[in-house]
């Protein structure tokens, strides 16, 4: 049975793991690094986690279920007083992931959008094409952590601390409840793309 000293160093690696991850992404960050980090040693590491990979998996599950529990995924705007210096490293370390093609960060878009298909499931929406939906919004939302440094420069504040990224919710905010079509605009480009997709499918 592990003592309380060795969960508050499991917690301090974990933590330590989501910065480096989310700042230098997976491969960028040694077990060296994340012990030092930490202030652990590395044999203390690997006591707990066994290698990185084991250590990236810890992570992932901790990420995803705070992330969850907070709901800041798909229900940011009712919960943007849980933006803060940490559920952002979180949702950077998550970006980090799912964008770096292995498997592991495979898994985790894929997750994402399970939970975003059970968000879905409990709202009035009525969306034609959920999948692409949900994969489309959850893409969006990982661009305005990626696009940090264009961001940042233009609007003269850090969008990766909480009052710039607030900013950027607001304008968020502004885009997803002003309508940029009218429906007759919307219903044009839905025949066009039908007609589209008609002529695709033409031997």
């Amino acid at each position: 049975m592990s003592s309380a000293s060795d969960l508050t160093a499991r917690a301090r690696i974990r933590d330590a793991a989501i910065e480096l991850f989310a700042d230098r992404g997976i491969e960028g960050a040694t077990i060296r690094d994340i012990a030092q980090q930490a202030g652990v040693s590395s044999g203390l590491l690997r006591h707990h986690f066994g290698s990185k990979e084991g250590l990236r998996d810890a992570c992932d599950e901790y990420v995803l279920s705070e992330l969850m529990r907070l709901g800041t995924r798909f229900t940011e705007f009712q919960t943007i007083e849980a933006i803060t210096p940490e559920t952002l490293r979180q949702q950077r370390y998550i970006t980090r992931s799912v964008l770096d093609g292995s498997p592991a960060g495979t898994a985790m878009f894929d997750r994402l959008i399970e939970y975003g298909e059970r968000w879905l499931a409990t709202t009035d929406l009525k969306i034609e094409d959920p999948k692409a939906f949900l994969a489309l919004l959850s893409v969006m939302k990982m661009s305005m952590l990626t696009s940090r440094d264009l961001l940042s420069r233009v609007l003269g504040v850090d969008t990766g601390e909480p009052e710039g990224f607030a900013r950027v919710l607001r304008a968020s905010l502004e885009i997803f409840s002003t309508p940029l079509v009218t429906p007759e605009q919307a219903d044009l480009a839905r025949g066009a793309l039908e007609r589209l997709h008609s002529t695709e499918e033409q031997p």
